[in-house]
Formats: structure tokens, C-alpha cells, sequence
């Protein structure tokens, strides 16, 4: 098998076009797409409807070009938008497909694997607790068994688009006499993030199972995954799991590192991942290594504590803006200012994904010699 990594740019949440411009030159084939992830414009909490529009627009655009239903693609291929590109981010899409390839020979060394897998629906009562922990963390398993990747240590990014709470799922759930996690909707976004991840983590081996209960979930922020990526919407019951590695089964040209940024501004962590996927860490990177960068994925968040190395931040006290939309467009100058491009995949919500204040940063490049396709 082999993995291609295809960034395009977005004039909006329905501008596909990008993409039909691969597709109508045969760089990209619509029937081997895997998953898309995008970074649309909106304001990332509850009421973020570009993620549902840019998903529809998405599912309408693969349809036409496989001769698909919508709700076949919806089965099949992964789509997993993230709302706010505040700062400088960029709108784009990042495309992931899987086309066959020959077995690589013994002893060469791995390449890029993609593993897809979704949940059962969840109930609203479910929703950031162990049952949402213990579904994410079997479907997990299933991407990595499906991406073919032999150790859990050999996958660098697991990203999880899941539900969250509306006015009306909480007064079904209550209904039906069942409790919700929480009635607050914004809030539940955090919880179901945080399962997620937490979800994440117990699938990889980072989390004992013994520590896991609902009263954890938001609360014991010492329990996280190094390689969870998760984004709450309201276009979905279901969490939907991407699972990005290295295997010794993949021939592709393309390779993935990871590292944790310890807070919003830990450059060493990003230069740590630049280097891991074969990118000479410095700053600037080279126009070469430009050319071979695929993407940057990472989580932003702002610390629980009001710190950031010792000096205050306000991320937590602006009542007119979510402190996750300060975060994204914090980490997102961060880390363009070293990769030398703002079309970054910056996740808001870093709940048990890397370490409080901080997150995870996952790259993927293509290896020397190779380019890096764009639109």
C-alpha cells in the first residue's frame, strides 16, 4: 500500500475546487480517498456550522466523482473538519489517500500508513464518559490493525472527530430519564474531546485501564496521550478515528513524526518533529524542506493555570472570545513563524492531549527528493 498527502488550499468552507483541479489532472483518484481533514472559518464551538457545510460539500463532490451515494460516502471516507483558523491559519484541506502498492523489501525502512475506523453512535447520556473512553479506544485498535502498523509506538497521530451536546440531545437524555455529562453545551465539547483522547490513549498504552472512570474525564489532566488529536461538532453522533504511522507494510515516500509541545510556545518540540520526519531542523527550513512538508497537525490550548513560563496570559478571562480561539491563533504564529506557511491543521481543545497548557505536533514530509503536492 502506499499513502498520499495532498494540501490544498480553501477560499471557503464549499470550495472544493481545489480538489476537482487534482482530480481532473489525475493527481488525486476520488475512489482512493481515505479521509480529508480541513481547517474552515468559523468560530469553532457549538454553532460552527462551516465544519457540517464544507462536510456536505465534500460528500456532494465525492459522489459525483465515484458514482457513490452521499451515505455511502459517508461510510467509507473519514471527513473531519476543524472549525477557527483565527490569527493567520489558512482554510485548506488536507487529503489523504490510499492507492495499492507493491510489499516493500525486507529491511527497508517505513513509510507512511493511514488506518480508518468510526464508533457506534453515541447516546447524550454517553458522551464524556467511559463509554464514549472504551468505544474510542477499540476503534482505535481496528484503524491500527487496518493502517497494518505493527507496534503502537509506530503511530505518531490519532485524530478524532466526535459529537457534542445540543439544547435538544440534553432534554431527550433527561427525557428519558438519563443524566448528561453536562447541560452546559460549550462545555461538552471539553468532555467529549477529553474521552476522546482519553479513548486514544488507552488504546496506545498510555493510560492504564485501571485509571479510567468518568470522574477523570476534565479533571486529572495528569492522564493524556502524546499523539491524540480530538474535535468536537454537532454534525455527528458517531466519533470518527484517523490513525497515522510508519509501517514496514507501506512503500510510499512519505513518513510521520511526533513530539509534545510542553506549552504554547515550545519551538523545540516543533524542531524535535521536523527532524523525526526528516526535515533538518533549523530556522528558517530550507526552501527544499518547504517543498517536502505535507502537513502540520497540533492541538493549542490555553494553560489551566494562567501562565505561560511564569508570566500571565488573559486566554481565560475574555468573555467575548473562547480561550480555545486565542490558542489556535497563538500556537498557529508559533509555529508558522518555524515551518514558513500558515496552512496549519490547529486544533483547539487540548483536554488530555499532551500536557496542560501544551499538546501534540505530528509532521508529515515527503523524503528527499520527492514534492509535495499543492493547490
Amino acid at each position: 500500500m502506499q499513502a498520499r498527502v495532498h494540501r490544498i488550499a480553501a477560499a471557503g468552507p464549499d470550495d472544493v475546487s481545489g480538489i476537482e483541479k487534482l482530480v481532473a489532472s489525475g493527481v488525486i483518484e476520488p475512489d482512493r480517498i481515505t479521509a480529508i481533514l480541513g481547517k474552515t472559518e468559523g468560530n469553532g464551538c457549538v454553532n460552527d456550522f462551516t465544519r457540517g457545510f464544507a462536510t456536505t460539500v465534500l460528500k456532494a463532490m465525492l459522489a459525483r466523482h465515484t458514482g457513490l451515494s452521499m451515505a455511502e460516502i459517508e461510510r467509507k471516507v473519514i471527513l473531519v473538519m476543524s472549525g477557527g483558523t483565527e490569527g493567520g491559519l489558512s482554510p485548506h484541506f488536507l487529503v489523504f489517500e490510499t492507492r495499492e502498492g507493491p510489499e516493500p523489501a525486507p529491511g527497508v525502512a517505513k513509510s507512511l500508513a493511514i488506518g480508518t475506523a468510526a464508533t457506534r453512535a453515541f447516546a447524550a447520556h454517553e458522551i464524556g464518559r467511559t463509554a464514549q473512553i472504551a468505544a474510542t479506544a477499540d476503534s482505535v485498535r481496528l484503524a491500527i490493525e487496518a493502517a497494518r502498523i505493527e507496534s503502537p509506538d509506530d503511530v505518531h497521530y490519532v485524530q478524532v472527530k466526535c459529537p457534542l451536546l445540543t439544547k435538544a440531545r440534553v432534554e431527550q437524555a433527561k427525557a428519558a430519564g438519563n443524566a448528561t455529562v453536562t447541560e452546559d453545551t460549550l462545555k461538552s465539547m471539553s468532555y467529549s474531546r477529553a474521552a476522546s483522547a482519553l479513548g486514544v490513549g488507552l488504546a496506545l498504552g498510555e493510560i492504564p485501564s485501571e485509571a479510567v472512570t468518568d470522574d477523570i474525564v476534565c479533571r486529572d489532566l495528569g492522564l493524556f496521550s502524546r499523539r491524540a488529536s480530538t474535535s468536537a461538532g454537532v454534525e455527528l453522533l458517531e466519533n470518527q478515528i484517523l490513525v497515522v504511522g510508519n509501517s514496514r507494510h507501506w512503500s510510499g515516500d512519505c513518513v510521520i513524526a511526533h513530539d509534545v509541545m510542553r506549552d504554547a510556545i515550545d519551538t523545540s518540540a516543533i524542531l524535535r518533529a521536523l527532524g523525526g520526519a526528516g526535515i533538518p531542523p533549523g530556522y528558517p527550513i530550507s526552501a527544499d524542506a518547504e517543498e517536502r512538508l505535507c502537513a502540520v497537525l497540533c492541538k493549542a490550548e490555553a494553560s489551566t493555570s494562567g501562565l505561560i513560563r511564569g508570566a500571565r496570559h488573559t486566554m481565560l478571562d475574555d468573555s467575548d472570545i473562547a480561550s480555545s480561539r486565542h490558542a489556535r491563533a497563538l500556537v498557529g504564529g508559533v509555529v508558522a513563524g518555524l515551518v514558513g506557511t500558515t496552512m496549519l491543521f490547529v486544533s483547539g481543545g487540548a483536554e488530555h492531549q499532551g500536557p496542560d497548557g501544551g499538546g501534540p505536533v505530528a509532521v508529515i514530509a515527503r523524503r528527499s527528493g520527492s514534492a509535495v503536492s499543492a493547490a
